[in-house]
């Protein structure tokens, strides 16, 4: 990793005094701490992180440059958010449902407690008084509000499908919600309670949001799909994935407006963290796919009705003034301006580090390391292959950009892995799949290694790999496992309904496709929804495990329900001949699915 270590930032000089060196408590040295978000203190002096590898936060000095403390939270930590007064933050623990308080001073982080909140819990943010904080509860459609007090979820806001993040206007009286999979903005009124508009953003995954310094706009960043042919023409046109910045507003129900970010043949990759800086005339976005900073001169020219166009308005690509693509390297995420507006502050995944910009040359300031091993595992090498949208042709996407983090975005692609064009298929989840071959829908597909290269060259239109490349993705494809269900009883169990729900499963004879461990096999089936325009004949049914968590269902999406896929298209008198499900049947067996 390139340090490039320069003097400390102007504002931050008065900080730069002696003081004995806190002790770190921290996990072994090898371990990678891949921070997904960061959070600075009001005065811009100290960052903290959330690691998600490491299951760990840490507290870095931002003047000195250096790792302060770190502390352990729950199981991939996701997101983190500070206080007003700098002294509590809130990390949010992605795989084990909780949030974690900690204690803030400057050379300490002190878990106070951590407790459950719910499915999923992503992005947070915490009121003005530090009274409340709003949870974003992927699993659960909705936002958890927790009273910071008694350290407990008080109620809860349904929004869209998945959320990710959430913003508070600097009032505290509008919250933005990121819904990644119903791909819209719900706008809540925080005094009522209730979603009092949603928009509608034309575009998928969305990520963080940032609000206008005086709170009439949200901004996020998503990708937009086309529809079209994975095509190398279709790919450098935008028609197959593009990536955009929206803004919504906070103030009244409306259109998105948007703007392209993409350059022919120089396209960027996975947007994620975005920031406004305090007066409002920079915004930040980070490309992880592209391993890059965009820093970007308002005003620019977002578009509602009809547009915006494929690639970026030329007023923005030749004018370093309106638009900078600042190298970085690694994969960044959350992004924050520091006080002043002079820098940004980086969460670097891959680099599992800290990186500072000066905002004024768009030029690395300071890395900052957080620990991790000198040199990436094999799995490690192919995590970063995973989310490189340089795999792809001219860089559009990565294979992070529909399989997200190894799970599925829910959307539907026209590849050439099934053999065909024109018969778009739903992107499978990638959990467990280093054990439940055979692969693709139709499963032709005997070899992962083969899959993968398949998927490279022609699913992404990327240039050959090397054999250790494959090697590399292999690997980190056998870390890919499916999350333990929601839908059980505390200890682990199946509920009263599941146990009844599992007999059905066996009595209508579920099994004879759906078996094992993982619920799936390694046949081919015809099941009714073939087309005369497949290449390969029949469906290799996908595993059950975590179907709670895959909407919409079958092939080609047409299922949003798991009662839809049960009731219209897998009937168990059209597939195994045993009498169609009673309405008692119907509902237990549902739970019994989602408790896989």
């Amino acid at each position: 990793m390139k340090r490039l270590w320069l003097a400390p930032l102007p504002a931050l000089l008065l900080f730069a005094f002696l003081r004995p060196e806190p002790t770190v408590s921290a996990p072994p040295a090898e371990k990678d701490r891949s921070p997904s978000d960061v959070a600075l203190t009001g005065d811009g002096r100290r960052a903290v992180t959330a690691n998600a590898t490491s299951d760990t936060a840490s507290l870095v000095d931002l003047a000195e440059g250096k790792l302060v403390a770190e502390t352990r939270v729950g199981k991939r930590p996701f997101a983190v958010a500070l206080s007003r007064d700098n002294r509590r933050a809130l990390v949010t623990n992605w795989l084990s449902d909780s949030v974690s308080v900690l204690d803030v001073s400057p050379t300490a982080l002190k878990p106070v407690r951590t407790f459950a909140v719910g499915d999923e819990p992503r992005g947070v943010a915490i009121a003005a008084d530090g009274s409340q904080a709003y949870v974003a509860l992927a699993g659960e459609d909705a936002v958890a509000v927790v009273d910071l007090r008694a350290m407990t979820v008080k109620h809860r806001i349904g929004v869209g499908d998945e959320p990710w993040h959430v913003a508070l206007t600097p009032d505290g009286k509008r919250l933005a919600v990121g819904n990644a999979r119903s791909r819209d903005v719900s706008v809540v009124d925080t005094k009522t309670r209730a979603v009092v508009h949603t928009v509608r953003t034309l575009g998928r995954n969305l990520r963080h949001l940032a609000i206008a310094p005086d709170g009439a706009w949200a901004y996020v960043a998503n990708i937009s799909e086309r529809g079209l042919a994975a095509t190398r023409e279709n790919i450098d046109n935008g028609w197959v994935v593009a990536n955009r910045l929206n803004r919504v507003s906070l103030v009244e129900e409306g259109p998105r407006e948007a703007i392209a970010l993409d350059e022919r043949g120089k396209a960027v990759g996975d947007l994620d963290g975005v920031a406004l800086s305090p007066d409002g005339k920079t915004i930040a976005v980070t490309a992880g796919g592209t391993h890059e900073l965009l820093l970007l001169g308002q005003p620019l020219p977002f578009i509602a009705y009809g547009g915006p166009g494929d690639h970026i308005e030329p007023e923005l690509r030749s004018n370093p003034q309106r638009l900078r693509r600042v190298p970085l390297g690694g994969r960044p995420l959350g992004v924050r301006f520091a006080p002043d507006g002079k820098t940004v502050v980086v969460a670097n995944y891959l680099a599992n580090a800290v990186q500072v910009v000066d905002v004024a040359t768009g030029k690395m300031a300071r890395t900052i390391a957080l620990g991790g091993p000198a040199t990436p595992s094999l799995a490690r090498r192919g995590e970063a292959m995973f989310y490189d949208a340089g795999r792809s042709f001219n860089q559009w996407f990565s294979c992070n950009t529909c399989h997200v983090d190894g799970h599925t975005n829910g959307g539907s692609f026209d590849t050439f892995n099934d053999g065909s064009y024109g018969m778009p298929k739903k992107t499978l989840s990638l959990r467990g799949v280093a054990r439940t071959g055979p692969w693709t829908w139709h499963g032709w597909q005997k070899d992962l290694r083969g899959g993968i290269h398949e998927s490279m060259i022609k699913s992404m239109q990327g240039t050959e790999p090397a054999g250790e490349d494959l090697d590399a993705l292999l690997a980190f494809f056998r870390t890919l496992d499916f999350v333990p269900s929601p839908h059980r009883n505390p200890d682990g169990s199946l509920t009263a309904a599941a146990k009844r729900g599992e007999a059905v499963f066996k009595d209508k004879a579920c099994t004879s496709c759906h078996a094992g461990p993982d619920f799936t096999s390694p046949g081919v089936f015809t099941v009714g929804l073939e087309s005369e325009r497949d290449a390969y004949k029949g469906f290799n049914p996908p595993p059950l495990r975590g179907v709670y968590d895959r909407a919409p269902f079958l092939h080609d999406g047409r299922a949003k329900t798991l009662e839809e896929v049960l009731t219209r298209h897998h009937r168990p008198s059209r597939l195994t001949g045993k009498p169609d499900l009673t309405e008692a049947e119907l509902k237990d067996l549902v739970a019994y699915l989602k408790a896989l």
